[in-house]
């Protein structure tokens, strides 16, 4: 009979998390493994406190949203589909006339689609900021620039 050591699983809380901002340029990256890496940080899964059911991730910013690239034809050939549930309420968009027009839709299609959907991916979509240009609004939080590697 082996003795079992009393380890204790840590469970992180909601008011222990400390939370900090990064900055993306999404200049010349392409727009799947951006996003992988936006979601991995916006869930907190880079923190060694991850806890699945609690938003222990950070802010993140992404600048320079219309640069985006995508791999292979996908420019041409993505269109994103909705439907309202109503007749004849087909939406579709291409992802080229999107980037041209609303370019921050893009990455936030991209990022939503690796967060979970129920309301800690709600909570978590929140915390994500997109800018078309390089600018944004947020220098007051002190932001670090991240690294995204292509």
């Amino acid at each position: 009979m082996s003795k079992t050591i009393g380890f204790k699983t840590y469970s992180a809380k909601p008011g222990e998390v400390e939370r900090k901002w990064y900055v993306v340029d999404a200049e010349g990256k392409v727009l799947g493994r951006l996003a992988s890496e936006i979601a991995k940080i916006l869930r907190g899964k880079h923190k060694p406190q991850f806890t699945p059911h609690i938003d222990t991730g950070d802010f993140v910013i992404v600048t320079n949203a219309g640069k985006v690239g995508l791999s292979g034809r996908k420019i041409d050939q993505k269109t994103y589909f909705s439907h309202s549930n109503y007749p004849g309420g087909v939406k579709v968009e291409d992802v080229k006339e999107l980037l041209r027009k609303n370019p921050e839709k893009v990455i936030e299609k991209a990022v939503w689609g690796m967060l979970p959907h129920n309301n800690l991916g709600r909570a978590l979509f929140k915390k994500l900021k997109v800018y078309a240009g390089p600018e944004h609004p947020h220098a007051a939080q002190c932001p670090v620039e991240m690294k995204v590697n292509q």
